[in-house]
């Protein structure tokens, strides 16, 4: 039998329309939509389904409608494959796609998860507006040649390995001033391509700073349990310890430091994982994972 993973998309995943018909069939997920919108105080259903989509990507509205719209994927795949769900013995997501994880393990209920991951989007939103700053994905180069890219810009400003998602594709996060030479100094070291990302700022990284310190102070006031199957955390790359405070502390320190995307995916089939699905809005991670290893199977479960 497979050892089954879930994996959890994160910001960037966000389209229109996504979880629309989900809502019409399932009345799971109409509820969970209708308790969304109670919690949040806002009409996230109609953000989803209507857009507009500049107002749908803002880091305080796109993190919680990312969130709704996997949890709604899942409950169809509950509805449609319940033996997956119940097999399913780990799980990780990407940046926010964490909590969604958590989530599903049992280790926050949807109200709390909902409500950090709504601070978490104001937060991430307030330090970027603070900082003039940005992310750019870099195509072709190692970890060693990101490092000597963020050693010869750093005259110019500072700038980070933000998210290691995949061999050749790191996503590099600072200073507009430092971005703004990325490209030429990328092409050099042998780039195949150097794509600035659509972000509010430079997430992952330490200009985040005053958004940990808010996450904390809400995470030590949520009901945190332990996950009843192993969540891989983006901090370490390996499943987060059986320890309450050591859980809320990675989660909190996630915004401040670069995503381990590839080392956990490599740690979970190391673990023997051999099967997954990727649950919520977009394919971004089945396309990571053909990248780490192309003939791992990863079933898409789409927020449509």
């Amino acid at each position: 039998m497979s050892k089954i993973g879930f994996l959890f998309p994160g910001q960037g995943a966000q389209t229109v329309g996504m979880a629309r018909e989900l809502d019409s069939q399932y009345p799971s997920v109409r509820s969970l939509f209708d308790r969304a919108n109670e919690i949040l105080g806002l009409d996230l259903r109609a953000l989803c389904f209507e857009g507009p989509a500049n107002l749908l990507e803002a880091t305080d509205i796109s993190q919680p409608a990312i969130f709704v719209a996997s949890l709604a994927a899942l409950e169809a795949l509950k509805a449609e494959q319940p033996d997956v769900v119940s097999q399913c013995q780990g799980a990780a997501g990407l940046s926010l796609g964490e909590y969604t994880a958590l989530v599903f393990a049992g280790a926050l209920d949807f109200e709390a998860g909902l409500r950090v991951v709504r601070l978490r989007g104001q937060a991430m939103q307030a330090a970027a507006l603070a900082s003039p700053s940005g992310m750019t994905s870099v195509l072709g180069l190692d970890e060693a040649k990101i490092d000597e890219l963020c050693e010869r810009v750093s005259s110019h400003g500072r700038l980070w390995k933000a998210n290691m998602l995949c061999p050749g594709n790191v996503v590099v996060s600072g200073d507009r001033s430092a971005l703004a030479e990325v490209d030429a100094v990328a092409t050099e070291l042998g780039a195949m391509k150097v794509i600035p990302l659509a972000v509010a700022g430079a997430f992952h990284t330490p200009l985040m700073k005053p958004a940990d310190d808010q996450l904390a102070a809400a995470l030590a006031a949520a009901d945190v349990q332990l996950p009843r199957v192993p969540v891989y955390s983006n901090v370490t790359a390996a499943p987060h310890p059986a320890d309450l405070a050591k859980i809320r502390h990675a989660l909190a320190e996630q915004v401040t430091v670069g995503v381990r995307w590839d080392e956990s995916m490599k740690r979970m089939m190391a673990d023997g994982f051999d099967a997954f699905y990727e649950i919520g809005p977009g394919r971004v991670l089945t396309g990571l994972l053909k990248r780490i290893d192309r003939k791992m199977p990863c079933t898409s479960i789409p927020a449509r």
